[in-house]
C-alpha cells in the first residue's frame, strides 16, 4: 500500500484523530498570529545629536532615522523646557546629549535625558533665562537623515544697536557726554595707506547744533559750488558695515576634497575684515554671525537693517563639479534674471542653505523675500554694483578673478531694499590649490585687506547719506 493510500486509510477509520489534528492546527494558527500582532512598533533610532550655542539662540539637533512626533511644555521657577518624544527608546547616542552641553551655553545650564514611560523619551532643558522655544522636524535633506529641532530664543533678545554699543563699536570720532568711552583701536591693526588717486574717507565731527537752527539752516543754505579737483569725501556719522560669514552650525557650505569647510574659512576671514574694519576711523561693525551656528537668509538681511547698516558684504567659498574651476567673484542682486547660467546655479545653490541648516517655516516670514523683492529698486542695485566693481577690482590684485566684471542673479540674502549688497565669492573650495590658499593665513589677510581698500574706494566716490548720529 502506498503511503498516501495509508494516510487516507488512517482518515478515514480514525476520525477521532483527523479532529484532534485540525484543533492543533488551528490552536497554532492563533497563536502565532497573537505574537506577531502583540510586537510593538520597532523604535526609532537616534543617529547623531548636536548642540549650536550662540548669542542669538541655541540649537539642539537630534538626527535620526524616521519622523519623530513630539509634545513639550515649559515649567516655571525655575526654568525648564520639557519635551516627550513618542516612538522613542533610550540609546547610548542619545545619551550623549548630557555632556554636549557646555557651560558657557548662553541659555541651557544642563539637560536630563530618561525613559519616562515605554516607547517615550523625556528631555528636561534647565534653563539660564526665560525662552520662547521653537520645536520642529526637518526632512531629509543632503547628507542628513530626519531631523527634530529645538531652537531655544530668549524672551528679551539683546538689541542689535546696544550690543554694538557694549562691544565698545559704537564711535571712534571725539568722545562726547551721550556716547560711551572710546575702545582703544587694536595695536596689531592700522589704518590702511592711502589709494593712487583714491581720497581718504576722512571723518569729521561738527559742533552742536539746536534741531530748529539745524532745520532752517538746511533751508537757506545754498549749495557749495562745484571744483574742479576732486576733495575727499567728508562724513559727519559712523559708516556701519554688515559683514556676512555664509553658512554656518548645521550648514557647512561647500566641503573641499581635504575637508576644509566653507562655513569655517568664511568666518575666518570675515573676522580678519572686521578687525581691519575696525582699525578705520568712523567704521563699525556687525557680523550676522561671529561663531559656528545657522542663521537663515531672511534673518541675515533683518540684522543689517535693524543697524541701518550702509553695507552688506556676504562673504563665501564658491565649488564646482570640476576641481578646475578656479577665481573670485563679486555678484549683486538682479531683478531680471541671472547675468549667467552658472550664476543662476550660483544662486540657486546659496538660496538652499535654509533648506540644509534649517529653518523653522510655521515661524518663517513667508512673505519678506517677495516683499523685499518688490522693495528693491534700481537706485540700490546701481549702488550694490558701484560697490561691488571697486572690491572686485581690488580682490584681482591678490587672485585670479572668475569672471572679469561683476555679476548678477537672484541671491535671497542680497534683497535689503536700502543697502548696498554684495556677495564675495573668495576661491573655490572644491580646486585643490585655491582650497589651500582659503586655509592660509597670508591669503585670507590679503582677501580682507582687498574688500577694505574696495569699501573704501566706494565711500570715497559715493559718501552715504546723512542719518541720525545715534541710529
Amino acid at each position: 500500500m502506498s503511503r498516501s493510500s495509508e494516510i487516507c486509510t488512517q482518515l478515514v477509520t480514525s476520525p477521532a484523530k483527523s479532529r484532534r489534528r485540525r484543533a492543533i492546527l488551528k490552536a497554532g494558527g492563533t497563536l502565532f498570529l497573537s505574537v506577531f500582532t502583540a510586537l510593538p512598533a520597532r523604535a526609532a533610532q537616534i543617529m547623531a545629536v548636536r548642540v549650536w550655542p550662540a548669542e542669538d539662540y541655541t540649537r539642539v539637533t537630534l538626527e535620526n532615522d524616521t519622523n519623530l512626533k513630539t509634545s513639550h511644555f515649559i515649567v516655571k521657577d525655575p526654568e525648564r523646557l520639557v519635551v516627550d518624544i513618542e516612538g522613542l527608546e533610550l540609546n547610548p547616542t542619545l545619551k550623549q546629549l548630557v555632556a554636549k552641553i557646555q557651560p558657557n551655553d548662553p541659555y541651557i545650564k544642563q539637560v536630563r535625558v530618561g525613559q519616562n514611560r515605554p516607547n517615550v523619551v523625556r528631555l528636561v532643558f534647565d534653563l539660564k533665562e526665560e525662552v520662547n522655544p521653537q520645536v520642529f522636524t526637518l526632512a531629509p535633506v543632503g547628507e542628513y537623515k530626519h531631523r527634530l529641532i529645538f531652537d531655544l530664543y530668549p524672551v528679551n533678545p539683546v538689541d542689535p544697536i546696544a550690543a554694538l554699543i557694549n562691544k565698545g563699536e559704537w564711535s571712534r570720532d571725539k568722545p562726547s557726554d551721550s556716547l560711551p568711552p572710546l575702545a582703544e583701536a587694536k595695536p596689531d591693526v592700522k589704518p590702511l595707506p592711502p589709494m593712487p588717486g583714491v581720497p581718504p574717507v576722512t571723518s569729521v565731527t561738527p559742533p552742536a547744533v539746536p534741531p530748529a537752527q539745524a532745520q532752517t539752516e538746511a533751508r537757506t543754505q545754498k549749495p557749495e559750488p562745484k571744483e574742479d579737483a576732486p576733495r575727499p569725501a567728508t562724513l559727519t556719522r559712523m559708516i556701519t558695515i554688515a559683514l556676512d560669514p555664509g553658512h554656518g552650525g548645521e550648514d557647512p557650505g561647500a566641503i573641499g576634497r581635504s575637508g576644509s569647510r566653507e562655513k569655517d574659512v568664511v568666518l575666518e576671514i570675515a573676522k580678519r575684515l572686521k578687525a581691519k574694519i575696525e582699525g578705520q576711523p568712523n567704521m563699525r561693525v556687525m557680523l550676522t554671525r561671529d561663531g559656528d551656528f545657522f542663521v537663515p537668509l531672511h534673518t541675515r538681511v533683518q540684522k543689517a537693517r535693524k543697524v541701518q547698516a550702509d553695507l552688506f558684504v556676504s562673504i563665501h567659498a564658491d565649488a564646482w563639479v570640476e576641481a578646475t574651476a578656479r577665481g573670485s567673484s563679486v555678484f549683486v542682486l538682479s531683478e531680471k534674471g541671472a547675468s549667467s547660467t552658472a550664476a543662476r546655479w550660483l544662486a540657486n545653490k546659496e538660496n538652499s542653505a535654509d533648506l540644509i541648516g534649517g529653518v523653522n517655516i510655521k515661524s518663517h516670514d513667508r512673505q519678506l523675500a517677495s516683499v523685499l523683492l518688490d522693495l528693491s529698486t534700481t537706485a540700490q542695485i546701481n549702488d550694490s554694483l558701484k560697490l561691488g566693481k571697486a572690491v572686485l577690482t581690488e580682490i584681482g590684485g591678490i587672485n585670479r578673478l572668475h569672471k572679469p566684471a561683476v555679476e548678477q542673479a537672484g541671491f535671497a540674502v542680497l534683497k535689503a531694499p536700502d543697502i548696498p549688497s554684495i556677495l564675495i565669492e573668495t576661491a573655490f573650495i572644491s580646486n585643490p590649490e585655491e582650497e589651500a590658499k582659503l586655509t592660509d593665513d597670508s591669503y585670507q589677510d590679503q582677501m580682507a585687506n582687498a574688500v577694505l581698500r574696495g569699501i573704501q574706494k566706494y565711500f570715497a566716490r559715493n559718501p552715504p547719506l546723512a542719518k541720525n548720529r545715534m541710529t
